[in-house]
Parts: C-alpha cells; sequence; structure tokens
C-alpha cells in the first residue's frame, strides 16, 4: 500500500460515471466475487474485473465440479472427514465441518440461478467420485464443463441484477487505508497502462482475485491468477496464512501451451490410468488408491516419471469411445494437438493449479484488517490444510461468499460515507515488462515448485526479493511481492506436508503440524540475515 496523490475519480473517466463512495467493492470476477455480490443484493456493490465476466477467473476452467453431500447416504461428517484427511494434518476442522454442512445450501443456490447440473432418468443430481473422496458426491455438468456452466448462470444473473455494478476491464492494484480501516480500493483501465489511477472509495472491501498459477511457469490457470489481491493484501499489513502449499495439478496436458490445458481428475475417476512411456503404472507401488491418491503423491510420481522420459494418462480402456461424449473439453484440447485420446495416451506433467494459502480469514471472511474481507483462492479459510481435496474448491467459494455477504449485511451500516478518502497511488504502469515477469515464472518452477529444498528457496528469495525492488510497474511488484511470500513461507517450513516437498526435509514433523502465518513485514524481516547469502546466489 503507498500514499501519494493524483488520483482521478469514475465520474471523470468517461463514458462511465459515478458519484460518491461505493458501498461494497468486490475485486475479482470469479464464482467467489460473483456469488459475493448476488447474496448482497439487493445492496450496492461494485465488482471490478480485468477480464470481461467469466472469461478471467479459474472458476470458469474448474472440470470436475462442486463437491457436496448430497447422495444417498452420503453425509456432511464423511465429506468433512475426507477433507481433514486430505488436508495433511492441519486443516481446521470447525471450519471444514460448516463447510459441508452448508454445501446443499449452495447446491440448491446455483440450482435457483439456472446451473444445468447433470441428473439421472429420475431427475435426481447425479455424482461422480473424484481422488481422496469416500462416496460419489462430486456434482457436475455434461462431464467436463461444471465450471464453464456455473460461470456463465452466474454471470447472466449478475448482469440481471440492478444493485450489482460491473467495472469490466479495470484491475486492481492497490488497497487504500484509514488508519487500520481499509477504505477503498485503487483500480486502473488494463487497456491503457499509462492512464491515471482511479480511485473508488469504499465502505466494505471483498478481495475476490483468485489466486497465484500464473507466478509459475506451468499452471492451469488464466493469465489474470497472478497473485495480485495477496500482494495488495500483505501491503496494507494484512496476516497471510499457509502461504506455502502450493497444490500442482498432476495431470496438465503437456503440448506446450501458456496455460496449460487441464486433464480433470474425473478422467481418472471414470477409469483412465497413468502410465510412463514404457506403459508401466505409476501409480503401482507408490499409493493403495493407485491413480485416485492424493494430488500432491500423484504429482510427486508424474513429476519424477515426467523427468525419466514421459508420463501419459491412457484412457484408452477405461473411457475408450465415449471419451468425447463424456469429457467434451478434454478430447476437443487433445484433437486440436494431434492427440486422438480414445486411442492413443495423454502426455501429461504436473502444473500450479491451486493455492491453499493467502489472506488469513475467520468463519465469516473477515481479513485481519478492519473493512476486508477475502473469498476464494485469495483467501485461507483453513479448510483445505496443507493439500486440498478435489472439487472442494467451487464449493469453498460459494459457501464463503455467502457468508462473507450475509457479515457485511449485518455489521457495515449502508448510511453514505464520506465522499473523499485518503488517496494512493500506483506505479506508472498496469503491464509488467515481459523478460522480468518470465524471469520470475522460471525461478519459481525450478526453486518453489513440486519438489523444493533449501538452497534453491534461498536463491528463489533473492532473485523475486530484487525482481520487487527493481519493479518498474505494479503488476511486477505485485507478482513478486507474492512470489517473495510463499518463497519465504517455503523456506521456514522444514518439513514436507502434503503439496510442500522438501527433499532436504523429505517427511512430517509432529511439531509443524500446524497452519503457518506471515506478513510482508515478517518476510522483510526474514531477508535480513540471509542478505549476505543472497548477495553472493
Amino acid at each position: 500500500m503507498t500514499d501519494a496523490p493524483d488520483l482521478v475519480d469514475l465520474d471523470d473517466l468517461a463514458p462511465l460515471s459515478w458519484r460518491g463512495v461505493d458501498d461494497v467493492v468486490i475485486v475479482g470476477g470469479g464464482l467467489a466475487g460473483l456469488f459475493c455480490a448476488l447474496k448482497l443484493s439487493p445492496r450496492p456493490v461494485t465488482v471490478i474485473a480485468a477480464a470481461p465476466l467469466g472469461a478471467g477467473a479459474s472458476s470458469a476452467w474448474a472440470q470436475g465440479g462442486i463437491a457436496a453431500a448430497v447422495g444417498l447416504g452420503d453425509s456432511a461428517e464423511a465429506h468433512a472427514a475426507d477433507t481433514i484427511a486430505a488436508g495433511a494434518g492441519i486443516v481446521d476442522p470447525a471450519i471444514a465441518a460448516l463447510m459441508t454442512r452448508e454445501a446443499p445450501a449452495r447446491i440448491a443456490d446455483l440450482l435457483a440461478y439456472g446451473v444445468p447440473f447433470d441428473r439421472d432418468l429420475e431427475g435426481k443430481l447425479l455424482l461422480s467420485r473424484e481422488a481422496a473422496h469416500s462416496e460419489r458426491r462430486i456434482v457436475r455438468v455434461n462431464g467436463d464443463l461444471a465450471g464453464k456452466a456455473i460461470m456463465a448462470a452466474l454471470v447472466t444473473a449478475v448482469r440481471n441484477t440492478p444493485s450489482i455494478r460491473v467495472l469490466e476491464g479495470f484491475v486492481a492494484e492497490d488497497l487504500v487505508m484509514d488508519g487500520r480501516f481499509v477504505a477503498g480500493v485503487v483500480a486502473r483501465p488494463l487497456c491503457d497502462h499509462a492512464a491515471q489511477p482511479l480511485h473508488l472509495p469504499a465502505r466494505a472491501v471483498v478481495l475476490a482475485s483468485g489466486g497465484v498459477g500464473h507466478l509459475y511457469a506451468v499452471t492451469t490457470n488464466p493469465v489474470e491468477a497472478r497473485g495480485g489481491g495477496l500482494a495488495m493484501a500483505a501491503r496494507a499489513g494484512a496476516l497471510l496464512a499457509d502461504l506455502e502449499f502450493v497444490q500442482f495439478h498432476p495431470t496438465a496436458i503437456a503440448i506446450g501451451r501458456d496455460p496449460a490445458p487441464l486433464a480433470t481428475e474425473a478422467l481418472r475417476g471414470e477409469g483412465a490410468i497413468l502410465v510412463d512411456r514404457a506403459g508401466r503404472r505409476i501409480m503401482e507401488g507408490v499409493h493403495p488408491d493407485l491413480d485416485l491418491a492424493p494430488r500432491d503423491i500423484v504429482a510427486r510420481a508424474v513429476y519424477q516419471a515426467a523427468r525419466a522420459g514421459g508420463a501419459f494418462l491412457d484412457a484408452r480402456e477405461g473411457i475408450g469411445a465415449r471419451f468425447a461424449e463424456r469429457f467434451p473439453t478434454v478430447y476437443e484440447t487433445c484433437r486440436s494437438a494431434g492427440i486422438d485420446p480414445a486411442a492413443e495416451p495423454i502426455p501429461v506433467a504436473p502444473a500450479a493449479h491451486y493455492h491453499m494459502g493467502g489472506v488469513f480469514v475467520d468463519a465469516n471472511g473477515r481479513a485481519s484488517l478492519d473493512g476486508l474481507w477475502a473469498c476464494g483462492e485469495a483467501a485461507s479459510t483453513g479448510a483445505h490444510g496443507a493439500n486440498r481435496l478435489a472439487s472442494n474448491s467451487l464449493l469453498e467459494a460459494v459457501v464463503f461468499g455467502a457468508r462473507i455477504a450475509e457479515d457485511i449485511l449485518g455489521v457495515v451500516p449502508a448510511a453514505p460515507a464520506p465522499a473523499r478518502l485518503p488517496a494512493a497511488r500506483a506505479l506508472g504502469s498496469v503491464k509488467a515488462d515481459d523478460a522480468a515477469v518470465a524471469t520470475l515464472r522460471r525461478c519459481m518452477t525450478e526453486a518453489v515448485g513440486v519438489v523444493r529444498d533449501g538452497g534453491r528457496l534461498r536463491g528463489a528469495i533473492g532473485a523475486v526479493d530484487r525482481l520487487r525492488r527493481e519493479a518498474a510497474s505494479a503488476d511486477l511488484r505485485n507478482m513478486a511481492t507474492s512470489a517473495l511470500l510463499i518463497a519465504v513461507a517455503a523456506e521456514r517450513r522444514k518439513e514436507s506436508r502434503g503439496a510442500h516437498f522438501r527433499s532436504d526435509f523429505d517427511a512430517p514433523v509432529e511439531a509443524l503440524a500446524r497452519r503457518s502465518t506471515l506478513t510482508l513485514a515478517d518476510a522483510l524481516t526474514e531477508l535480513e540475515p540471509l542478505a549476505p547469502q543472497l548477495a553472493a546466489s
């Protein structure tokens, strides 16, 4: 968070016109942000989104579906138990319980918004199973189109809600502070990198800005997932949690695209298997659940196989001729690369996919700073622990989006606020230098990726900190700040747990079976004793 004048008001930015103070500003146009906006209706809300609604959100790319205990014989308690087991010892049990308990109601909300979840011939929701779930509880849309369908329904609902104002093509750069109170957001038009920053005063700010996938060279996330919200909150002084836990999806389709297209885990749930170049099953002898083992275990096995000659997802026997019908998105992606997934194995590799860490929030989504809430991938609720259970991310987004809306409606008065609040200044350009971004992403993949060690982590800390200090753009500054925080958190956790694996500390340590917290001030303080080593690296 910076402070200086020279901001423009929205009423000066034709053809838009807006006077006064925004009641609630939501940063991010993904599932969490839009669901929260709808739940706040008819209270006035402004949603800031860099891309057109639905186009720049990881939610729209989710293929598996949304987890909810709505099937016969299943229960919220069983769902919570699976969530806790997958989280490798640091899931908050109370948070897991409330999330899974509220899941059926949120599914009902999505149905009311028009989401066409798959149904059987009797009209009941059709449920699938994914890795580490003890029951079939994944609610899907046409096999692998859940995220796209959910987002399409919510975008339509948002555009038809008069109380929601959407600013598409704007990038949030900073939070505006008034003491400890978050009093607004600084944004800039994406299409005009030299434009004056825009000041949006607000009575409440919700960060729903997505994850950090594009801090890595190989990721399944859209380009907008660059850690901007995390960096904004960190500079403002917010407490952050579990930053070291970055989940790598084991089956990104390795065809050289950025972002890497995803081969959904549901493929393995339907019988596809992982094999090496010689056709041997990768997961044989690695875990009793084989290809449906927890994602961190599968990702490391695929990582080793890829380095040793190649890893492949073989759906020929398990799915075969049904592939195009059951998984149309994956099928079309493969065919566009010259691969027939019904007749030949699909080359795969691990890719940065989901960040369990984020802004530390309570059960109502409140951050440590007054006036700030966070939800979706930008937040760390404690629901995912060290390793997110498959398809719990969309569930967490809607559960906490709804809880934040209820909390704001109950505690933030809707009376008029001052017309002007202390201003802030963003850097001179939104767009980061391409070469510097490539350097950062390569450094994160090599040193803070699937397998880590202390030496490489300390080297990454030095490299990304230099990029942060020398950044000439808001985008690069935010990316480097988030990368630095993740690398410092990973260096501090001297054990292996869930998605965080260190070759120099390759086992879990019982004394460290707890969530981690960090502030930007903490991270910068830890750089001081490392300064001589970092300077020499």
